[in-house]
């Protein structure tokens, strides 16, 4: 929610362009989308209107990649498509992630429900090898963001609070795809 409300301030007090423009709304909408998860059910449309929207935001990012000043800055800026690809990941993925959890009512969870997801899988209760070390790879990419933005942190002088927020976004994404495989 911090790097949500960060990239709300931003855009409203005092709007960058370009690629900044893009960077600030990521954040605020994947701080919306993070905190729905966990609170709302949502329909399947929702879901794939969600990932629609970060492969579009990460689709907006990648020009920014060759206009990047530095090998610092590009790495900021790939590390952001990294946290994107993990978010559709999650999106994605979650029904087939969480396939022996349901609710009380046997309806799913608070980010999606079961149906139409998830297969034989869904159906025997166990989540497949490979979605588990899909989503094991995506949890180390971010803790490398954590890492890398911790050390940006403590490197650069004027934007130490933006990369501390970057860390915390990256430490609950990847908190969240942890505690996701049944």
């Amino acid at each position: 929610m911090l790097t949500g409300t960060a990239g709300i301030w931003i855009l409203v007090v005092c709007p960058p362009s370009g690629t900044q423009t893009v960077l600030h709304l990521n954040h605020a909408v994947m701080s919306g989308a993070m905190i729905l998860m966990i609170w709302v059910i949502v329909s399947a449309v929702a879901v794939w209107a969600q990932v629609a929207l970060f492969a579009a935001l990460s689709l907006a990012l990648l020009p920014g990649l060759r206009r990047a000043g530095g090998r610092a800055h590009r790495a900021d800026l790939a590390g952001h498509l990294a946290l994107n690809a993990a978010m559709i990941w999650m999106l994605a993925a979650m029904p087939l992630l969480m396939t022996g959890m349901t609710t009380p009512s046997g309806h799913g969870h608070a980010g999606h429900g079961h149906a139409g997801h998830g297969g034989a899988a869904a159906v025997a209760g166990h989540t497949p090898g490979w979605a588990i070390a899909v989503n094991s790879l995506f949890v180390v990419v971010c803790v490398a963001g954590v890492l890398w933005w911790l050390l940006r942190a403590t490197a650069v002088r004027e934007h130490r609070l933006p990369a501390l927020g970057h860390g915390l976004m990256a430490a609950g994404m990847g908190t969240m795809l942890a505690l996701l495989p049944t």
